[in-house]
């Protein structure tokens, strides 16, 4: 099989332009299609999606998902993009682009029951799915030819079939034989997309496409990249890997392995998880932003430290408040990349405490949502105050392993007499 039409379902031998049976052009073909088994699935613009289906009179209309003038952009619709919005853009220059743009804030109340009926056809299929966040997983379809009726990609294009169907909502998927490859493929034909990477024809593809596309390669690594001479993934995968090691460290042994289209992880569903974080409830209802920034340190520390361990990041931050009466308050912010230190938690955590001072408080948390593996997170942080920070927590990360907890303490941890 070569060829599966995505409107009827038809297979074939041999390639084609246009389905023989209905005549579709919406074919997939590639010479390694029934060989396939790695997918990532990624719902299109999600949450602006399901505003839309909710919302009919928006179909037309440019929408964004964010916070207020000060916020962020969580998601845009097709339309605000084609004005130049994009996710974790600040509010104001999102609206500068798109002013006509109609502003949603995020309702997970809708979002999270959708995201679970996505999930769970996703999981019908087989148990290997590694969610990033509630709109995108990893799938590992190897070895459900017979258990599911067909190779992954006919199940995969019947899957995509029923999500529109069911839910009315569409998602765009990439087909590879590993996951950074499926995850590129996921990105070149959205929305309602559907992509095949083999492995004969990867590096050829990737030789001519920006550096910028590789995972762990934000904006700021990207211009360290270029000045450095490797412009695109082909000038990458031509360069001596020992030169790459000695300008980048480890960073630079796996810039050299993806431009080479290899990726040797795996599918891990341990990792599907959407969030981590800590909390502590006071013995006295605590008021004063010193004393609640106290407790508020060491919880960062030990978030920072987990997700370091378990080589995840994120760019959202959340607060947990609980007042004295109970009621709970939940504050997030979303930044421009992902963290994993406790600096970075505690500058955010700092920031959102402050407008809800001035009353008691029994209970702070804090914690990293939409959490992802770090090696897919930008590397970006070079000569950057995350970075810098990585560098000193991972040491002291190594120094406490070795001579315990207390052997290094940050004097912000230092309780006042």
């Amino acid at each position: 099989m070569k060829a599966i039409c995505r409107e009827c379902l038809w297979t074939g031998a041999e390639a084609v332009g246009r389905c023989p049976a209905c005549g579709s052009p919406r074919v997939v073909c590639d010479p390694e299609l029934d060989q396939l088994s790695i997918a990532h699935l990624d719902c299109d613009a999600f949450y602006a999606s399901v505003e839309k289906r909710d919302r009919p009179e928006l179909r037309d209309r440019p929408v964004i998902i964010g916070g207020g003038v000060r916020g962020v952009v969580s998601t845009a619709c097709y339309i605000a993009r084609q004005s130049g919005v994009g996710s974790a853009m600040p509010m104001f220059k999102a609206l500068k682009a798109c002013p006509d743009a109609v502003v949603i804030k995020p309702d997970f109340s809708k979002y999270v029951p959708e995201s679970k009926r996505i999930f769970a056809m996703v999981g019908e299929l087989t148990p290997l799915v590694q969610t990033l966040s509630l709109d995108e997983a990893w799938i590992d379809l190897s070895g459900t030819e017979r258990l599911n009726g067909g190779p992954p990609a006919l199940q995969l294009i019947r899957l995509q079939k029923r999500i529109e169907t069911e839910t009315g909502l569409s998602v765009s998927i990439g087909l590879a034989p590993n996951r950074f490859l499926a995850k590129i493929a996921s990105e070149l034909d959205k929305p309602r997309g559907f992509s095949v990477i083999g492995a004969a024809n990867a590096r050829a593809l990737l030789a001519q496409k920006s550096v910028r596309i590789l995972p762990g390669v934000g904006p700021v690594f990207g211009k360290t990249l270029i000045s450095d001479g490797f412009a695109t993934v082909g000038d990458l995968a031509a360069a001596d890997v020992r030169d790459l090691v000695k300008r980048y460290g480890e960073t630079g042994l796996r810039l050299h392995d993806l431009a080479h289209a290899r990726d040797s992880r795996r599918v891990n569903p341990e990792h599907d998880r959407r969030g981590m974080s800590a909390e502590t409830t006071f013995n006295t209802d605590l008021t004063a932003a010193g004393d609640l920034e106290a407790e508020l340190w060491p919880l960062c520390e030990k978030v920072a430290s987990k997700a370091r361990r378990d080589g995840v990041a994120s760019r959202v931050i959340v607060l947990k408040l609980r007042r004295t009466d109970f009621r709970i308050i939940t504050r997030r912010k979303t930044l421009p990349e992902p963290v994993q230190t406790a600096r970075a938690l505690f500058a955010v955590g700092r920031e959102l405490l402050g407008p809800e001072l001035g009353r008691p408080y029994r209970l702070i948390g804090i914690g990293l949502a939409d959490i992802q593996d770090a090696e897919d997170a930008p590397a970006s942080l070079f000569g950057t105050g995350e970075a810098r920070a990585l560098k000193t927590e991972t040491t002291i990360d190594a120094l406490r392993a070795r001579f315990g907890a207390s052997a290094v303490v940050a004097g912000r941890a230092l309780k006042r007499p």
